[in-house]
């Protein structure tokens, strides 16, 4: 026992469990990431959605997965073998290997690097590669445009979302992620209220670089083809779709981390919100009730016996978890994994929220948007971002009151430039 315990305590084997932990995780939740979206829309247009695979569709990822796995991988002939094959597994690599800087907790991270945020966006970036070699390699004009198209749109918005995140380096002071999110609970606040306007601008060009809706343009349901991954199937298909998850998920932490306290609970310095640390055990909690409800709910007949023996399990599971959220310990433990996931989970479901509910931008009319509003914009916000810390530093203004200041200056140029466009 005594060598066992001698052997995970080696950084190495410590950094490996981490890493296995997450992958597995990373995979699961982009696999009902899948289901959790067409459950949703589902209801937003009034149906059910999967139903039929599990109690609600619960295995239906499972069997999706299943099913690509089966289905036949056919290369086009006169398609480059080598780069047709790398394609998909580079966009892959680039979305889960910059988890490895994301702090999941306090006290949960694969490493933690002073130039962390740098690194993140340089391998995050790499996915463009994916894009155009999948494209160029399928040896047929549809994947060409589609990756010419996902590259420009991918690369204009990248622009301003690197100056979005400069803000938050001007607000913290270092490249560390984990330092950003110190950061904020030091200064009391959250920079999504400090910086409001790289936030939004942030936002948005999150869901322009995962290609979601309302700038789907590259893989549009409008549209005859798919894109730049039209002549991909089966396993190399999938591999491109997780990689779009994933990237949900990496721009959604992101965001979590830079604007909204990362692991940090609402207000953490605010006493009086100290009961919030039992949200864990009230979702647990609820989730192990709404699980048995609907256990007594389902039918009785033995064509239901496996589905209804499924959601006791899973009620079985959420009321454990909330029994053992109540051993202080595991409680106080479970905290930072708990507010990540469940910020990172709303901008999932705005994400989703969206393909339901917006218009689709034509392709000018997304370009346009990019340079001549978003770009600019980004530009000035971090000018006038920097003009209120120096006033702080240099001049003893209120901090807060002179970005304050800064974010109104950078609106009115907002207001000026929308003018413009129109």
């Amino acid at each position: 026992m005594t060598t066992l315990l001698e052997i995970l305590d080696q950084p190495l084997v410590l950094a490996l469990i981490r890493v296995l932990i997450v992958f597995t995780a990373l995979s699961l939740i982009v696999a009902y990431l899948v289901y959790a979206e067409r459950k949703i829309l589902a209801h937003i247009q009034v149906r059910l959605g999967p139903m039929r695979v599990g109690p609600h569709g619960l295995l239906q990822p499972i069997a999706d997965g299943l099913k690509l796995l089966l289905k036949e991988d056919i290369i086009p002939e006169g398609a480059d073998r080598a780069v047709f094959w790398l394609a998909p597994a580079i966009t892959v690599l680039a979305s889960f290997t910059a988890f490895s800087l994301i702090p999941f907790a306090d006290n949960f991270y694969v490493t933690d690097v002073n130039v962390g945020l740098l690194f993140v966006i340089a391998i995050s970036s790499l996915g463009v590669l994916g894009i155009i070699l999948g494209g160029w390699a399928s040896n047929s004009h549809y994947p060409l445009l589609g990756a010419l198209r996902s590259t420009a749109q991918l690369v204009s918005y990248e622009v301003a979302l690197s100056f979005a995140l400069i803000s938050a380096i001007l607000l913290a002071g270092t490249l560390s992620m984990n330092g950003i999110v110190k950061a904020q609970l030091q200064q009391g606040v959250w920079f999504a209220f400090m910086q409001p306007v790289a936030f939004f601008i942030l936002f948005v060009a999150a869901i322009a670089e995962t290609n979601r809706n309302p700038f789907d343009l590259p893989e549009a349901e409008s549209e005859l083809v798919a894109g730049f991954h039209t002549e991909y199937s089966g396993f190399r298909f999938s591999l491109f779709f997780l990689a779009e998850y994933a990237a949900m998920v990496l721009v959604s932490s992101i965001a979590v981390t830079l604007f909204l306290g990362g692991w940090l609970r609402p207000f953490p310095n605010v006493e009086w919100l100290g009961f919030l640390r039992f949200a864990p055990v009230v979702v647990f909690g609820a989730a192990g009730t709404w699980c048995f409800l609907r256990f007594f709910r389902f039918p009785t007949g033995r064509e239901w016996f496996w589905q209804r023996l499924m959601l006791f399990a899973l009620g079985a599971g959420a009321a454990a978890a909330a029994l053992g959220l109540l051993y202080p310990p595991v409680l106080v433990a479970s905290q930072g994994a708990f507010w990540f996931l469940a910020k990172v989970f709303l901008f999932l479901y705005a994400f989703i929220w969206f393909r339901g509910t917006f218009p689709r931008y034509r392709f000018d009319q997304l370009m346009r948007l990019g340079w001549h509003f978003m770009i600019p914009l980004a530009i000035v916000n971090v000018i006038f971002c920097g003009v209120g810390l120096v006033l702080s530093w240099e001049l003893g203004w209120n901090r807060s009151l002179s970005l304050l200041l800064a974010s109104g200056a950078t609106l009115l140029v907002a207001a000026w430039l929308a003018r413009e466009r129109s």
